[in-house]
């Protein structure tokens, strides 16, 4: 058994030359990424530990926690987890490779970013959206992600959108207060948690609007964000500049799209939790956009 593991252990970390800087693609306070490819069609990206000793006790609760989360869901919007290793040397988790990378360097990026036309960018959200109702609606209990940002959205080949990145997600406990440390990127964190730190469903709903405004816009809406309660109508919004400038103006249908999302991450943004949407009543609306005429009922 030994012997098979070390063999398994080997055929992961030699691709990577052990490790090597030139196939790191991606780093993070948890950790780096590496792509490792085993086959012509076998690409795999490894998330290796920075540390796992008995004193970064928070490593440890993030690798077990994306270990627990993501061996309990499978969903086409949520990426793929092959497996795990624990070892004196290394630790790591196993994932599918997703090509284009994260949301947010195709979004920080201006060549990149033209590539996202208007029908991508809604077709990303839509994506999204899938992977937190199934989330917060299809799993028992609930799942919460609680770091829903542009750098936890990776892109396949076809711009599908998977979301990634389960180290500090939460399951929501009928018997349980759900009561957490304020732990998220920061400006997607829903204002609740800074004086309540009670997670909820709601406060994925909250950084969702903030991803969507961010998807629409082209980069962070930080600085319209606080506009967001002040009396306006739906239709001088495309004028202030939230569409994003550097593509080319969207279609009438495009546009009329665009206005029911915007509108939706608008009530996203709700400074009352209780007056977000649901994701599943999200998922809804997405689907009706779609399907009849793209009307916001």
């Amino acid at each position: 058994m030994v012997r098979n593991f070390l063999c398994c252990f080997r055929k992961i970390v030699s691709p990577t030359e052990n490790f090597d800087a030139k196939y790191c693609i991606g780093s993070g306070g948890f950790g780096s990424v590496y792509k490792a490819q085993l086959l012509p069609k076998v690409i795999l990206a490894i998330k290796k530990s920075h540390s796992f000793h008995s004193n970064e006790i928070n490593d440890q609760k993030e690798f077990l926690n994306e270990i627990r989360t993501l061996t309990e869901i499978r969903h086409r919007n949520i990426v793929k987890f092959f497996g795990f290793c624990i070892y004196s040397q290394h630790s790591f988790l196993v994932y599918e490779h997703l090509e284009r990378g994260s949301l947010a360097t195709f979004l920080g990026n201006e060549a990149p970013a033209r590539e996202l036309d208007w029908g991508k960018r809604l077709n990303i959200l839509k994506d999204v959206v899938e992977a937190l109702s199934y989330l917060h609606h299809g799993c028992s209990p609930p799942i919460v992600h609680r770091d829903i940002s542009s750098k936890n959205v990776l892109l396949d080949s076809d711009y599908e959108a998977h979301v990634s990145d389960f180290g500090i997600a939460k399951f929501l406990e009928p018997d349980s207060s759900n009561w957490t440390q304020v732990a998220s990127t920061y400006g997607y964190i829903a204002p609740e948690l800074a004086y309540t730190m009670k997670v909820t469903e709601k406060c994925d709903v909250y950084s969702f609007g903030v991803l969507a405004l961010e998807v629409i816009k082209g980069k962070h809406p930080g600085d319209v964000i606080p506009s967001l309660s002040s009396p306006f109508t739906w239709e001088n919004i495309l004028l202030n500049n939230v569409l994003y400038q550097r593509l080319p103006p969207p279609p009438p249908t495009s546009q009329d799209q665009l206005m029911v999302v915007i509108k939706l991450a608008i009530d996203c943004l709700d400074s009352n939790p209780n007056c977000r949407p649901t994701m599943n009543t999200v998922s809804h609306l997405f689907m009706q956009m779609y399907l009849t005429n793209y009307e916001y009922l």
